[in-house]
């Protein structure tokens, strides 16, 4: 029964060395994949038809687990350090033999699938898993092409996914017995020891943020939607910070929740589907993505359900606090049919602010743009991961530093001379907390972000009378129609105002020490918009 499914590509994948696998299936469709999965107990369906999933040990990335080979086509190119880190070729090439052995005797699922919907800019990828639930994921978070693009398929990369593939640390050079590992020259992922879905497709945004910035196209980690009058806007942000739940607008037109390239042309989205986080999700703050939790097609991972009535308990963290939902973006209505929009207008840098320091919202100039993009803050709270009890500032550069392959500047100088291009207005926007810190203050209401949002995107915002942040050097309004003034001003909203100021000049310093290794590539007015030291 070797090929089944449909648009069997005629570069198949013994071609790739992969042989003596039991049966092969190919691009199969949603409905088929569901029945494979349960037919192989690799999940249960919900109440109302979501598929949910356990992933085991791992429900996050595998941050230390994760290597770019060192060779001709990385050496000079990657920026190697705590993020990027080399394997040696031999060592990955003994890992690409082990995992083809490991794949012998089994079934294997293929899905041929682009990344990017700008086909001047896209990358067809190749994903090869062992199970069907991780193919339906692939599916539906990447972009499918037609039955004739599948047919004369030829991938520029391919992943190998093997969840119950185990490497030796000490003969394969990797950190533990799971293993994420990309080779630039031969166009290989290797993915082993671990059933987390995201690394398939954060892999393939770590492919194109080193491909596409040598054409002139700026990768980004970000949401983007579009205004009734086709106004873009981009919201960059770390997880938890509102990327996904900001750019879902009922009043705007989403491209995508995650992953975009901006061109000379468009604002494009590298990907098909979404991928939210569900824990306390709520129908009333998110109405579009609840809506999800209560459709077939939608895969959910780590979320508890009751195992007799199948009804879900997304409040429960029991499995993880970072569950999850990954669905088409058809799903999401008013999605953008082309997956892509005009250039932006508008750019918001999302933070969650855990200290309750950072204002609201605040204007920023292309260099201060800049200065915060290579910073990339937010903040960890209790319970987002083991051993945090305390709020802790969290630095990600580009606000994606681990799938970010390049010199930060890279980016970093994308962006800005993009922004001077297109004249693109720039905001910080603080999700996180106001009237203290957290545990003491309160999560920064979002009828309060959303009505900030909607006064920068209706342009009123421009017009507002401003005052500046004695920490940060930053434009903050003083009204805003339909908004509190007093939340505008967080050292206002502190019963304590002596213990705000303490707290803001503890995070200054944390903006500035984060910021030497920048220095040597930036320029002096970039270096003029860092906070206030004094």
């Amino acid at each position: 029964m070797s090929g089944q499914g449909i648009n069997k590509s005629s570069f198949g994948i013994e071609q790739q060395g992969l042989k003596g696998v039991r049966d092969q299936y190919w691009n199969l469709g949603t409905a088929r994949l569901y029945e494979e999965a349960i037919r192989r107990r690799e999940g249960l369906i919900a109440k109302d038809g979501p598929l949910v999933i356990t992933t085991g040990k791992h429900t996050g990335r595998s941050a230390n687990d994760k290597f770019i080979v060192e060779n001709a086509a990385s050496k000079e190119t990657v920026w190697w350090g705590k993020v990027n880190r080399p394997i040696a070729q031999d060592k990955f090439d003994g890992l690409h033999k082990k995992m083809l052995k490991h794949f012998e005797g089994k079934d294997v699922f293929v899905q041929d699938l682009w990344g990017g919907s700008d086909e001047k800019y896209r990358l067809s990828v190749r994903i090869i898993t062992e199970t069907a639930w991780h193919s339906l994921f692939a599916k539906t978070m990447l972009i499918e092409g037609t039955a004739g693009e599948r047919q004369n398929f030829k991938p520029q990369f391919t992943i190998f996914h093997a969840p119950s593939f185990k490497a030796d640390p000490k003969l394969d050079g990797t950190n533990s017995g799971t293993v994420v590992t990309i080779d630039f020259e031969k166009r290989l992922v290797l993915i082993g020891g671990t059933a987390y879905a995201g690394e398939i497709k954060k892999s393939v945004f770590s492919i194109l943020n080193f491909l596409l910035p040598e054409t002139g196209v700026m990768p980004m980690h970000c949401s983007a939607n579009i205004g009734p009058g086709g106004d873009v806007a981009i919201f960059f942000g770390l997880s938890g910070t509102g990327k996904t739940t900001l750019s879902a607008d009922p009043e705007r037109t989403l491209i995508g929740d995650d992953e975009h390239g901006w061109s000379d042309q468009y604002v494009f989205n590298f990907e098909g589907g979404c991928y939210a986080k569900m824990i306390r999700l709520s129908e009333e703050a998110e109405p579009e993505i609840y809506a999800t939790t209560r459709m077939f097609g939608t895969i959910l991972e780590n979320v508890v359900m009751d195992p007799e009535t199948r009804e879900l308990d997304l409040d429960n963290a029991t499995l993880a606090e970072n569950t999850r939902a990954a669905y088409p973006i058809s799903s999401i209505p008013n999605t953008s049919k082309e997956n892509r929009g005009a250039l932006p207008k508008n750019i918001f840098m999302l933070t969650a602010d855990a200290f309750g320091v950072l204002p609201p919202i605040a204007r920023l100039t292309p260099e201060q743009a800049m200065y915060h993009f290579l910073s990339g803050y937010t903040a960890k709270v209790a319970g987002t991961e083991i051993g945090i009890k305390e709020p802790q500032a969290t630095f990600s550069t580009c606000f994606g530093a681990p799938f970010m392959p390049r010199h930060p500047s890279v980016y970093g100088n994308l962006l800005r001379e993009k922004i001077a291009e297109g004249k693109v207005s720039c905001w910080l926007v603080n999700t996180g907390w106001t009237g203290g810190e957290y545990g003491v203050g309160e999560r920064m209401p979002i009828k309060v972000t959303r009505a900030l949002l909607r006064a920068a995107l209706d342009g009123s915002l421009l017009q507002a009378p401003m005052r500046t942040d004695q920490n940060f050097g930053l434009e903050v309004p003083t009204e805003v129609s339909g908004v509190p003034s007093g939340i505008l001003d967080p050292r206002g909203t502190w019963a304590d105002q002596a213990a705000y100021d303490k707290k803001a000049k503890m995070l200054v310093g944390q903006f500035i020490e984060n910021f030497v290794e920048f220095e040597d590539y930036v320029d002096k007015e970039v270096l003029a918009a860092a906070p206030n030291a004094a």
